[in-house]
């Protein structure tokens, strides 16, 4: 037993201690990235932008350093999101209209689905002026990704812990 127990002390010391992680630079190219917005609640849209910056921001920054115009960024909306980008709800939704306009003035096209809008009863001239209304959505997902988009759903999920309590 003190032949195991001193064994397994010496194998034990004899391990290296734990480093820390390791930052790697992903050699990153210029995204072809097509997002899909289908959400059950329009205030979800305010999480699902920050994924949008999320893939945007590190690509615009060095050591990349891409501009806009590298990248080429759609999203295909078709939930109950629809509704923040009618005009009508501007003040309403003012905050998402802001940023989805920002984001189109960098060259993100939004397009929403016309057979949901329709649902909606929303038509073209229902929308911002940066909104491009596409057939359906379905097909415009199965379109893009033909020609080369990586497809990123965003899952957005209601903030039950506060961050200091779970880390």
């Amino acid at each position: 037993m003190k032949k195991t127990l001193g064994l397994l002390l010496a194998l034990l010391l004899a391990l290296p201690a734990h480093g820390a992680g390791t930052w790697v630079q992903t050699p990153y190219k210029p995204a072809k990235v097509l997002f899909e917005f289908y959400f059950d609640d329009p205030a979800k849209m305010g999480s699902a932008l920050y994924w949008v910056r999320s893939l945007m921001n590190p690509l615009m920054e060095a050591p990349y350093s891409f501009a806009p115009e590298e990248l080429s960024v759609k999203v295909v909306i078709h939930g109950t999101e629809i509704v923040t980008m009618a005009k009508h709800n501007e003040e309403k939704y003012r905050e998402f209209v802001d940023r989805m306009r920002y984001y189109a003035a960098l060259g993100v096209e939004f397009k929403v689905c016309g057979q949901a809008a329709e649902d909606f009863g929303y038509s073209v001239n229902d929308f911002q002026d940066f909104i491009q209304v596409v057939p359906n959505a379905i097909t415009e997902l199965a379109h893009w990704q033909q020609e080369g988009y990586a497809l990123i759903t965003p899952h957005i999920y209601e903030k039950r812990f506060p961050i200091e309590e779970i880390r």
